[in-house]
């Protein structure tokens, strides 16, 4: 079996997230032939390619980041590119750190970081001004040009202090609505059912099951 979407990451916990959320939406309807157990052959990582060039990541939303990353891997693998791009939108920030998510505090992937800067910058702010949510975009770019693009939205509210260890960037901060808990604090299958990524890749899944079935399609 050889790879037929290639996800713009080499985040190993984005692949993983992405299969899973992927494998469910296509165990929940007919996969069209396609058994969800070789996902991990055709859904691949960026490490599993060869070389795709870095993104430099010059958009101002996230549908456009996607798109730029998306692209770039239909072009050098002449695969179909599949690519996210989420954050934190804050509402008493501006909707920021938005598209600045992943690199707040001035390093790119620095999720500890990042964390702490933010919910320092918030020390003040009282709990009923702290919601914020969850924004996703995701890109499908074929190499023959054809573009997709789907949107994702989870709103909470920001705890004071991380808590959970599952998950990865924000998720001990966001605290779901009507919940105590957060985001990291949910397992995998529960995080992936209200996600922003989630409700983004399963919009997608009607497009994407084709490919994934046959290839050429």
């Amino acid at each position: 079996m050889t790879a037929r979407l290639v996800l713009a990451t080499r985040n190993t916990h984005k692949v993983t997230e992405l299969r899973a959320i992927l494998a469910a939406a296509l165990s929940g309807e007919q996969a069209g032939g396609l058994d969800v157990g070789v996902l991990d052959e055709v859904v691949v990582g960026l490490d599993a390619v060869g070389e795709v060039p870095d993104v430099v990541e010059t958009g101002t939303t996230f549908a456009a980041n996607a798109l730029l990353k998306a692209r770039a891997v239909a072009e050098a693998t002449g695969l179909p590119g599949l690519a996210d791009d989420s954050g934190l939108a804050v509402d008493v920030l501006g909707g920021a750190p938005g598209v600045f998510s992943a690199r707040w505090a001035g390093r790119h992937g620095d999720d500890a970081a990042n964390l702490r800067l933010l919910l320092d910058q918030l020390r003040d702010v009282p709990d009923g001004d702290r919601q914020a949510a969850f924004v996703c975009a995701v890109a499908l770019v074929r190499p023959d040009g054809t573009e997709v693009v789907e949107h994702g939205r989870l709103q909470g509210t920001l705890a004071r202090e991380p808590r959970g260890d599952g998950g990865f960037g924000y998720d001990p901060a966001l605290q779901l609505l009507g919940q105590e808990r957060t985001l990291a604090e949910l397992d995998a299958t529960e995080k992936n059912a209200i996600s922003h990524r989630g409700q983004a890749v399963r919009a997608m899944v009607p497009v994407l099951r084709p490919l994934l079935t046959h290839p050429s399609a």
